[in-house]
């Protein structure tokens, strides 16, 4: 066994896609950022289906080149071959959807970081620990890339690893079409085809698409051109052919290529056909490097690619293992995909990157009670900022750097401390609600159709306090109802998270039945929170249907956090300890029993800073250590009676 799957070789880039669809490239206004460039996506592919991939490229010393690398480790690529380049700019691609059949793009990769790739930058140890190692055929346009590519397929051969080409041609960038032709897949070229049929022997398997093997066999005839590489390879040949599927072919090359081994395909709406190649290839190396026959890796192939071309961008649109298994379950139950609202919830709910399996968080997103406490101090609401960034300073200092640690912050008392928050690996959760509001309604610099939140930092979850009863009356209900919907449907455009607090207890009368009553309508209107953020319930019969509730509508849900309802620590340990006995609760969000004794203090003159976050840290400090204990308790607990119950 190696610890590595698969290792991709070639380009990287950042994708700047158009936002706007069915429109000219020159009249998009906005644009989305993904990570690209077909090595880049099969490894981020590879690895959402559960392979261990990594990637051999560069990227420039600035913020796109970071950007790479930080998406790659969020998807669980291993980056110790992505080298950053001290001179040379990561490659840009601004790319656009016209129509199905027409994708604008400009590759701006001139003297680019990836094409800079070099031998030194192949270790023979780094090649050793992969049992395959994928390249693209860019990287054969260049004698330095090209001496990289074909060290890295030496190293290969000597370790024992199979080999695999994406042939991957794009006449532009073997300079054979103009920079205003990226999207054109096939211009003629003897040179292109002598260099291509030059390494066609160093690999196990080759894939591409009819014009990429017309390229790499020289002929404009398909079967032709299989023959033609046949005669200098004999490698399995993927011929990929579009809506029809794909074919494998291991020997000679038949008469027909419907002659070819195939498997099923999944007729569906064509959105965006740019990066389902790259889809294709991850789920095809899914199935091959797993031992599956050719069929089952091909029913895995176009799967992944008719996800591809089903949604927005390249590497976002693939899919999960579990969102596959799904697929392959329920089957097309709308030809758009990217429609289907059960299918878009796994999709989502299964590539949410971080592990938050623990939530200590520091909520000082107060507005309302804030404000209250500086007119009671007589200073102006301005000073509210300052404090909040003596919050922020509490927060990090007990995090110390470490994971499942958070905070919830506001962008209109709190902006600075919310800025500065963002890059410490803080949770940071921003509320959406105006205070104190019923029937719900949110902070005014949302708009009224929430379009504020495109303005909104991508690590921010979007946080609204609902007071819901499930005895309101139906006008309450529905204008709440109404709010909580378009906010999360908002959320979801802009590729937010959400979270979902709700307290009855303020509203009405409650028992062990009322919040999972609540949690149950909210699912039934369509509303799948990222988070709950719950009250702290009194018994263990609320918490069990409650959790219960959760479960039987999301199964990958991020979890739920316990507020605190300015309690005392007393009463929060009682509470915590019931929660935590519920491994759906991953933790706590409380704010007054932290900050609020430090705030009227501050806010009056009676303390100074350092006072202030000294005594805010040793609060957290403090409930960090009751909720840590709490857990582990009831852990405990657990394994004592699993132990109990088999003795």
């Amino acid at each position: 066994m190696k610890p590595l799957d698969v290792i991709t070789i070639g380009r990287s880039s950042v994708d700047l896609y158009g936002a706007q669809v069915g429109g000219r490239l020159e009249d998009m206004s906005s644009f989305n950022k993904y990570i690209g460039g077909s090595p880049t996506n099969i490894a981020a592919g590879a690895a959402r289906l559960g392979l261990k991939s990594a990637l051999i490229t560069r990227v420039g010393n600035e913020h796109m080149g970071r950007f790479i690398r930080e998406q790659l480790v969020r998807e669980g690529v291993d980056v110790r071959g992505v080298v950053t380049d001290p001179e040379r700019l990561t490659a840009l691609v601004l790319l656009g959807i016209r129509d199905e059949n027409q994708f604008p793009l400009i590759f701006y990769r001139e003297n680019c970081a990836d094409m800079a790739l070099c031998e030194d930058d192949i270790d023979s140890a780094f090649i050793a620990e992969s049992r395959c190692i994928t390249v693209t055929g860019t990287h054969l346009s260049h004698t330095r890339t090209e001496a990289a590519v074909m060290k890295a397929l030496k190293l290969a051969r000597e370790h024992g690893a199979q080999t695999a080409l994406d042939i991957d041609y794009r006449p532009n960038l073997w300079g054979v079409a103009g920079h205003g032709d990226g999207e054109s897949r096939f211009v003629e070229s003897a040179k292109v085809t002598a260099k291509l049929q030059s390494t066609l022997h160093l690999f196990d398997l080759i894939v591409g698409t009819e014009e990429e093997f017309h390229i790499a066999g020289g002929s404009t005839d398909t079967l032709e051109a299989l023959r033609a590489v046949r005669k200098v390879s004999k490698a399995a040949l993927v011929c990929k052919r579009g809506p029809m599927g794909a074919a494998v072919f291991e020997g000679e090359i038949p008469d027909r290529l419907d002659k070819g081994q195939t498997g099923p395909g999944f007729p569906i709406e064509v959105f965006n056909v740019l990066g389902a190649g790259d889809g294709f290839m991850a789920g095809l190396l899914k199935g091959w490097l797993t031992g599956e026959d050719w069929p089952t890796a091909l029913k895995y192939a176009n799967a992944c690619g008719a996800f591809a071309v089903s949604r927005h961008g390249c590497a976002p649109a693939y899919p999960s293992w579990e969102e596959l298994q799904y697929f392959f379950k329920t089957g097309i139950k709308n030809k758009a995909l990217r429609k289907d609202a059960a299918l878009e919830q796994v999709h989502w709910s299964t590539n949410r990157k971080g592990d938050w399996s623990t939530m200590r968080v520091f909520a000082f997103d107060h507005r309302m009670q804030l404000e209250a406490m500086a007119e009671e101090a007589g200073v102006p609401t301005d000073r509210i900022g300052a404090f909040k960034k003596l919050c922020l300073q509490a927060a990090t200092s007990v995090a110390g750097g470490e994971r499942g640690y958070g905070i919830l912050c506001d962008g209109r008392l709190g902006k600075e401390a919310l800025y500065a928050a963002a890059g410490t690996g803080l949770w940071i959760g921003r509320p959406a609600e105006w205070p104190g509001s019923r029937p719900l309604t949110l902070e005014p610099e949302l708009g009224l159709d929430c379009g504020g939140l495109s303005e909104w930092a991508a690590e921010h979850v979007v946080k609204v306090l609902c007071f819901y009863h499930p005895d309101d009356t139906a006008e309450v209900k529905e204008k709440q109802e109404e709010t909580v919907k378009r906010l999360f449907e908002a959320s979801r455009r802009n590729r937010l998270e959400f979270l979902l607090e709700v307290i009855p207890s303020k509203v009405g009368a409650i028992d062990d039945e009322t919040t999972a009553k609540i949690i149950d309508r909210f699912y039934e209107i369509g509303v799948y929170p990222d988070w709950w953020k719950l009250e702290p319930m009194k018994t263990n019969a609320a918490w069990a249907n409650a959790c219960a509730a959760v479960e039987r509508h999301d199964t990958h849900i991020r979890g739920i956090v316990v507020l605190g309802l300015d309690a005392p620590q007393a009463e929060l340990e009682e509470s915590f300890a019931l929660a935590a006995g519920f491994d759906l609760v991953k933790g706590f969000a409380v704010g007054r029993t932290i900050f609020g004794d430090a705030a009227r203090k501050w806010l009056s003159g009676q303390i100074s800073d350092e006072a202030a976050v000294e005594d805010m840290v040793a609060r957290y400090k403090s409930l960090c250590a009751v909720w840590d204990r709490a857990r582990a308790e009831a852990k405990a607990e657990a394994v004592k009676g699993t132990v109990g119950g088999k003795a």
